[in-house]
Parts: structure tokens; sequence; C-alpha cells
């Protein structure tokens, strides 16, 4: 066979081998993302999960997945994985007919929030480099990363034994909703609480004298105002972060200690974002995840002022509740809404959230992967 045939094939194979990547090339692949797990706490590490799977006869030489990743989540750094800016994740692959890959990448989770992977893009060619094709698939892979759990020692309770009260309070906690008689109007009675009938009968005022019940709860609410002031930006969102784990941390301790919690707060969900957040108060294993799922969802964007959430708060009428406002400040508007819940029958204490300094942001190192930390070391 002379050159000039045995060039003339060689070109005629390069050239029909491109016309069958091009048509078939991207023909029977599947590519899933997935999480090893739901939700983690914030400085905690996931797995994240690729299969890509070849279902025909035609080889793949090389094939490219491409997305785009938050950069709170870091990816431990390996051979087959190019990560630019912190944010654009890639992998390479190489697929044999009828065969299917999977690789696990170990992500530490630097922040809280909720981390949802929508798409990503397929790259792949023929040997020779002639074709190229693209593809955008669609993924539907979340993580929940759960506000960091501090010890109660570190959260500013009005007193030092807040919890205890609380729960020593629950088996002394009137019920409003048993009544076991009346009894003689006294100085600090509410005025719902006055039995009209009685009072008609008698000639003196009378209240209705409540029982007591064994089941109390806490309502925690958050405030993301910074002032009063304060426009819709929130100008220090450590200090707001702090606030989300304080709600966290005090939630799973009444839970563990069988007293039911709720949450509430004037900032929004990320698929709300209209409406202030409220969870009603329950007990369980259950309510405990769903609080954690709405911190972890929380983004740093007001609903409303923590004046008109206040508002709402006292139209609902619910029974009477410890409740722990944590924020930023009392105004003296808020003073006077304060002073109204407790006439109808709550306690009513507050955390403050105080000011970023630089002894805060640099008391905690960020983490990373022990492997990464001692090479770091060396």
């Amino acid at each position: 066979m002379s050159l000039s045939w045995f060039l003339f094939l060689i070109v005629t194979i390069i050239l029909l081998q491109g016309w069958i990547y091009k048509h078939w090339g991207l023909s029977g692949l599947t590519y899933t993302r997935t999480f090893s797990t739901s939700a983690v706490f914030e400085g905690e590490e996931a797995e994240m999960v690729e299969r890509i799977q070849n279902k025909k006869l035609l080889p793949i030489p090389w094939l490219r997945m491409e997305s785009k990743m938050n950069p709170n989540l870091k990816f431990h750094r390996q051979s087959d994985l190019a990560i630019k800016y912190d944010e654009f994740h890639k992998s390479v692959f190489s697929l044999m007919p009828y065969t299917a890959i999977t690789r696990r990448h170990r992500i530490l989770c630097e922040k809280r929030g909720c981390y949802r992977l929508s798409s990503a893009a397929m790259t792949c060619g023929d040997a020779f480099g002639i074709q190229e094709l693209n593809r955008d698939f669609r993924v539907d892979a979340q993580l929940l990363v759960y506000p960091r759990l501090l010890p109660l020692s570190e959260i500013p309770f009005p007193s030092h034994s807040w919890m205890g009260e609380v729960a020593v309070r629950r088996w002394i906690l009137e019920d409003p909703f048993l009544v076991s008689g009346v009894r003689d109007y006294q100085y600090g009675d509410p005025l719902n609480r006055i039995s009209w009938k009685a009072s008609a009968r008698t000639g003196a005022f009378k209240v209705y004298d409540r029982d007591h019940t064994a089941d109390p709860h806490i309502m925690i609410l958050l405030n993301i105002d910074l002032s009063e002031g304060m426009w819709d930006a929130v100008t220090d969102p450590d200090r707001i972060e702090r606030g989300i784990s304080y709600s966290a941390t005090i939630a799973q301790n009444a839970i563990e200690n069988g007293i039911p919690v709720g949450f509430g707060s004037n900032a929004c969900e990320m698929d709300e974002r209209n409406r202030p957040i409220r969870v009603g108060p329950q007990p369980g294993r259950e309510q405990l995840n769903l609080i954690l799922e709405v911190l972890a969802k929380l983004i740093l964007v007001r609903s409303c002022t923590f004046f008109t959430f206040l508002e709402e708060e006292l139209d609902r009428e619910n029974p009477p509740a410890d409740i722990l406002l944590i924020t930023s400040f009392v105004s003296e508007r808020m003073e006077n809404q304060i002073a109204r819940l407790r006439d109808q029958g709550n306690s009513v204490d507050t955390i403050f959230l105080e000011g970023t300094t630089e002894s805060d942001m640099t008391r905690e190192p960020k983490k990373g992967f022990p492997e990464e930390a001692k090479g770091n070391a060396g």
C-alpha cells in the first residue's frame, strides 16, 4: 500500500470516528450526584458522590463534568478533581462500553446554609479531539448545614441557670385552659381573667383561678435587626450568625430536657422571602430537626421589622410561654410590647447580641482536613 493510500485511510478513519461521536457520543450517558447524608453541622464533613454510566457499546475516551459549587463547601484535594477559585468543580472520566464509575469527594462544610446543586455541564469528545459535544444535566442534590452548636456556658443567659429554672418552672406554671374556680381580684391580674358572671353575682371583681400544668414551653424569638433604624441590609452578619447558633443550642437542650420549644424570627427562609419565620412549640426529636432545618435555610434578609413581628405575636394570643428574645437591642417600643406579652401571662427574658470584636473573629480558626493540617504544620 502506498503512503498516499495509507494517509487517506487514516484520515478517513479519523473523520468517521468523529462523525460517530458527533451523533452518538452523548447518547446512553447518565449522571447522578448525591450527598452521603442529608444534613451535617457546621464544621463537619460530608461526601459528595458522583456516578456516571455509559450504557452503550461506544467507549468514551474522555468526559468532563463541570459545575459551580458554593465556596463554603471545601473539597479535599484529589488528583482527579480540579477546583478553580474555590467555586468551579471539574471531574474528568474515561468510560469503557457498558461501565459505570462512582467517585466520592470529601467536603468540609464551613458555614451554615442550604446548599443545592441543580445542574452540571457535561463535555465529551472523540479520541482525536475533532468533535466536542456539550450537554447540561439536571441534578437535584441538597445538603443542609445546621448551625454550630455551642456549650451552654458560652450563651449569655439572663441568669446563670436559666435553662434549669425553666425546667423546674414547667411543673408550676399556670395552664390558661384549666380553671379550678374563682378568687378575688388582685393587683396585677390581667383583665382577660375577670369572671364577669361571678363579679356581677358577688358585687366584687372576681378572676378565674387557673390550675397548673406540667407542659409549658419555650419560644425562641430571633431579631436580625441590628438597630431600630436599620435598613434592610444586615451589616454585621457574624453577630446574627451567633444568634442563630444560640437558637440551635437552646432548642437542642430544651428538647433533651423534654420541654416543647418553638422558634420565630423576622428573617425569612430562602424559599419564602416575604413571610417571617414561625415554628410553633412542640416536643420531640422531629421538632428539633424541623427547627434545625429552618435555621439552615434562614437567610439574613428581613421580612419585616421586629416591632411588626412582635405585634403579630401579641395578636395571636397564644398560651403563656417562656419567651426568649435574642436581639441586638431593645427599643422603647419593644419594651412596651414585652410588657404586654407579660400581661398575657408569658415570661420574657432577653439575650443580647454584642457586636463582633477582633478577638471573636480570631478565637476559633477555620478547620481544615486532617491531612492538610498536618502538611501545613510542617
